[in-house]
C-alpha cells in the first residue's frame, strides 16, 4: 500500500510560502518600481536610483527583522537589490538593474530541467522542504511523474519571463521592462502555484482513492 504523506491541499500553501508573505511580495515589487520611477525622474541617474531601491529594500528588511520573521527572506531581498544596483551603477545603464533577474530566471529554468532529467523534480524537493514532508514521493512513480509535469510549468514560467523581458532589455525600454518585471513577478508566480496545485491535487486524490480501494 502506498502512503500519502500529506493531504493534497498542502502543496499550495507550501508553494505560496516561497513568497515570504506580504513583506515578501513587497520586497519583490517595490525596489524595482522605485528604481524605475527614480531613474526616470532623474534623467536615468543610475546611482541615485540604485540607492533609492536599496533604501526601500533595507526598510522592508528591517520590518521583517522587527517582526522576527525568517531572516533568509530579509537577507535575500537586500542582497538581490544590492547586486542589481551594483551592476547598473557599474555599467551606467539603467536597464542593467534587471540583468541579474534575467540571468536568475535562466538559471532557475535550467535547474528545473536538469532536476526533471535526473528524476529529482525540483518542485517536489521545494514542496517537501517548505511543508516539512519527507522525500517518500520519489518512491511512487505516479507522484514522481506528477512533480515532473508540475516542474515543467515552472520551466515555462521562467522561459516566458525571459521571452518577454529580454527583448525589452536589449531595446533599453526601461519603463516597459520594469512594468513587465512587476507584472510577471508575483502574479505569474501565483498562476504557476495554482496550476501546480491543481495538477498535484488530482494526482494525490487519485493515489488516495487507489489506496482506499486496495485496503
Amino acid at each position: 500500500m502506498r502512503r500519502v504523506n500529506a493531504p493534497p491541499d498542502s502543496s499550495l500553501p507550501a508553494l505560496g510560502s516561497a513568497l515570504g508573505g506580504p513583506l515578501g511580495i513587497a520586497e519583490s515589487v517595490l525596489p524595482a518600481v522605485v528604481f524605475v520611477v527614480v531613474a526616470t525622474a532623474t534623467g536615468q541617474d543610475v546611482t541615485v536610483a540604485a540607492v533609492a531601491a536599496l533604501g526601500v529594500a533595507a526598510v522592508l528588511t528591517l520590518a521583517r527583522l522587527v517582526r522576527r520573521q525568517t531572516p533568509i527572506y530579509a537577507v535575500g531581498g537586500v542582497v538581490g537589490v544590492a547586486v542589481a544596483g551594483y551592476v547598473a551603477s557599474r555599467t551606467g545603464r539603467a536597464e542593467d538593474f534587471f540583468l541579474p533577474g534575467l540571468l536568475a530566471n535562466a538559471a532557475y529554468a535550467g535547474a528545473f530541467v536538469v532536476s526533471i532529467a535526473v528524476r529529482w523534480p525540483l518542485l517536489g524537493v521545494i514542496v517537501a522542504g517548505a511543508s516539512g514532508r519527507d522525500m517518500a514521493w520519489r518512491a511512487d512513480p505516479v507522484r514522481r511523474r506528477a512533480y515532473a509535469r508540475a516542474s515543467w510549468i515552472w520551466v515555462c514560467l521562467f522561459a516566458l519571463r525571459i521571452a518577454v523581458q529580454l527583448p525589452l532589455y536589449l531595446a533599453g525600454a526601461l519603463v516597459a521592462l520594469g512594468t513587465a518585471r512587476v507584472a510577471m513577478g508575483v502574479p505569474l508566480f501565483a498562476v504557476g502555484a495554482w496550476l501546480s496545485w491543481l495538477l498535484l491535487r488530482r494526482t494525490e486524490a487519485g493515489t488516495e482513492a487507489s489506496d482506499a480501494a486496495g485496503a
